[in-house]
Parts: structure tokens; C-alpha cells; sequence
């Protein structure tokens, strides 16, 4: 038997790696971190990861309930998700679509690698509510599924909470969207990809409407995005609310108007969030959130790091009217004075920056075998 098991390991260390994701018209060359190279069995062993609920204590949550595939792994319900035993996590979950290009994770860009930035939720209490790495590194070993997968995906190396984040990693970089309508206009030549209106809302994109000074695009591919953290207002708004009144959602996109006090009495308080401040303590960073990209983003809804802004619509409508006022809000930032035929070209754009394959992606997630 341990013969078999080592000759399974070995054939599928010695199996060819697969080509990189890729990039697709529109996306540069992804850069695969030397030491963690793809590899089929360790894509499936994070695909497995992904999906499997049993990486929390009481096997409710697992990476997929906040990054649901058929919402552009995103999640569309809620403004901000909901996390182990249904707890209130303070901010909204960004798509993993084309995350391999981000170079900050998360909304305060706290950390800097795909292979790291797994084991923050996995050990948020609010979110999948793990102990500590150990506890999930004994409860994977414990699961007779995983037996021989990492050895078979880190040339016959077990479980370990290094290996753990590299396989979840290799699979993220898979979630590869490029290719869209956009992609085949501007980089690929094809005239009529676009139509009148999309053309004209991608000249208010680069300039009217000023959103390629953050959602940055080159000559020969486009991120949407500058990587860097602006102060819009949204996160000041929070701490600056007086109004009696409070907007609550009561079901996915129905809301009501409810009095201020009365939701106290039963509600936790909003948690505090201070943006990319809590990271760095530079008070020119108070509510500042890194600049998302804006590829795929007719898919991703509700928007901005708090989820409060539930349609293309309305955010064109918050960055037409300057964003919100505060003493730290960035200078980028003025009244725009577009059009109703202005706004409604810009979301046009906006939509044809969905890309190619998406359907692909998710059907390979949903196919992936958990718990047996």
C-alpha cells in the first residue's frame, strides 16, 4: 500500500505543470511567484480548499459563501457579508476575479500575497472563525478526502499552514477574466465590439467623467486600477451621520426607512472602520480604501469597501456630484456636471468591460467533489 501511495505522489509531482492562467487580451503577463508554481493537483487541492465549509469550526462558512461564483465571486445579497454564526463583518467582499494582479489584499491593502492573505479570514471571528492555525491544520488531517492531496500537489510534503495558503493561491490565480468587449476594441482592433453609446462612454471614462485618473489603463492592457487608496468620502460618511432615520436592508435589494433609535435597540453598533489608517497610522490615510479594479464590475455589485452603493447607476451618481465633502476627501475629486445621456454612456462602458470565460470558471468550481 505505502508503495502504491508513494508512486501516486511521484507521478503527479512529475506531471507537467500547466501553462500560467495566462493572460488574455487586455491583461499583462501574470507573474507566478517562484515558489509556488502552478500545478494541476495543486489547483484541484485549492479548489477543494475553496469550496469546503469544514474549514470553519462548526462546517457552516467556507471561502465561497462571501466569493460566490455565480455572482462573480462576489456576493450580491448584502451590503457587507455575514460571516460564522452570523456574524456582522464590517465591510464588503471583493470579487477574486483577476485577483492575481492585485498588488494589496483587501480593502485597506494590508497584505501583499495571495499564498498570506488566506489565513485572514480564515482566522477572523467575525468571518470563518478558526482558533488558530493549528486548529484547521489537525482538522484537515483528520479528514480522509485530503488524504494524500497535499502530498500528491507539494511532492509528498502533508498538511501544513504554508502549503495550505499556496494551493488556495494557485487556484485564485485561475480565476482569469479578460477578453471582454473593451478588450476587443481597444487592444484587439475589432471596430464594432463597441457600440456608439460604449464608445462614447469610454471618452467620458478618459476624461469628462475623470475615472481613469484612479482606474488607471495603458497602450497595450488595462487593470482599471492604480493601486493606490483614496479617501471618496464613504467611509467618513459613517462617522458622520446624524440623521434620525437609517436606511436597513430587509431582503437582497429591499430596503426601509427606520428610526434611527429603534434599530440601536436591537442592533449592534456599526463597527469603526478608519480605512488604510488602521494600517498604517498616517492620518492622511483616515478612510482611504484601495482603488478596486473595474473589470468585470457589472458583475460585482453592491459597490464601494462598505457595499452601500447598489447599482452602476448610483455610483456614477456619487462621483458626478464630487463624492461626499470631508477634510481628508481626495483632490481628485470635484463635481463632474454630466448628463443624463452622459451617465447612461458611462454605464454602457462600464458594461462591456465583462470578460470572456466567467462561465467557464464557474462551472469548474461547482463541479469540484467536497467531503468525499
Amino acid at each position: 500500500m505505502r508503495m502504491v501511495f508513494a508512486l501516486v505522489v511521484a507521478l503527479a509531482a512529475c506531471s507537467p505543470a500547466p501553462a500560467p492562467p495566462g493572460s488574455p487580451l487586455g491583461l499583462p503577463a501574470l507573474a507566478v511567484p517562484e515558489g509556488n508554481p502552478q500545478t494541476a493537483p495543486k489547483v484541484a487541492l485549492g479548489r477543494k480548499l475553496f469550496f469546503d465549509r469544514r474549514l470553519s469550526p462548526n462546517n457552516t462558512m467556507s471561502c465561497a459563501m462571501c466569493h460566490v461564483p455565480e455572482q462573480g465571486f462576489t456576493a450580491h445579497e448584502l451590503a457587507t457579508s455575514v460571516g460564522v454564526e452570523g456574524r456582522s463583518v464590517r465591510r464588503n467582499a471583493p470579487t477574486l476575479l483577476n485577483v492575481a494582479w492585485q498588488e494589496r489584499l483587501f480593502h485597506d491593502g494590508r497584505e501583499f500575497s495571495l499564498e498570506d492573505q488566506v489565513w485572514g479570514p480564515l482566522l477572523a471571528g467575525n468571518e470563518m472563525g478558526n482558533p488558530s492555525i493549528g486548529f484547521v491544520i489537525e482538522r484537515l488531517r483528520g479528514l480522509e478526502d485530503y488524504r494524500g492531496l497535499f502530498e500528491a500537489a507539494f511532492g509528498g510534503k502533508g498538511v501544513s499552514g504554508e502549503r495550505l495558503g499556496r494551493a488556495i493561491a494557485a487556484y485564485e490565480r485561475t480565476l482569469v477574466a479578460g477578453a471582454s468587449r473593451f478588450d476587443r476594441w481597444r487592444y484587439g482592433g475589432e471596430a464594432n465590439a463597441l457600440s456608439e453609446t460604449e464608445r462614447r462612454g469610454f471618452e467620458l471614462f478618459s476624461s469628462k467623467a475623470r475615472c481613469a485618473a484612479c482606474h488607471a489603463l495603458g497602450a497595450k492592457h488595462a487593470l482599471f486600477t492604480d493601486h493606490g487608496f483614496h479617501n471618496t468620502g464613504v467611509g467618513w460618511r459613517r462617522t458622520s451621520e446624524t440623521a434620525e432615520h437609517t436606511r436597513v436592508e430587509i431582503a437582497p435589494g429591499v430596503h426601509a426607512e427606520l428610526d434611527r433609535r429603534t434599530v440601536e435597540s436591537f442592533s449592534e453598533p456599526p463597527a469603526k472602520d478608519l480605512g488604510r489608517y488602521e494600517i498604517t497610522l498616517e492620518p492622511k490615510d483616515r478612510w482611504a480604501y484601495k482603488t478596486p479594479s473595474l473589470r468585470n464590475v457589472a458583475l460585482t455589485a453592491p459597490y464601494m469597501h462598505d457595499g452601500s452603493l447598489p447599482t452602476l447607476e448610483a455610483v456614477i451618481e456619487f462621483y458626478d456630484r464630487g463624492g461626499l465633502d470631508n477634510p481628508g476627501k481626495s483632490p481628485l475629486l470635484a463635481p463632474l456636471g454630466l448628463s443624463p445621456q452622459d451617465k447612461a454612456a458611462l454605464a454602457a462602458f462600464l458594461r462591456a468591460l465583462t470578460g470572456a470565460g466567467i462561465e467557464v470558471l464557474v462551472a469548474e468550481a461547482r463541479a469540484t467533489p467536497i467531503g468525499q
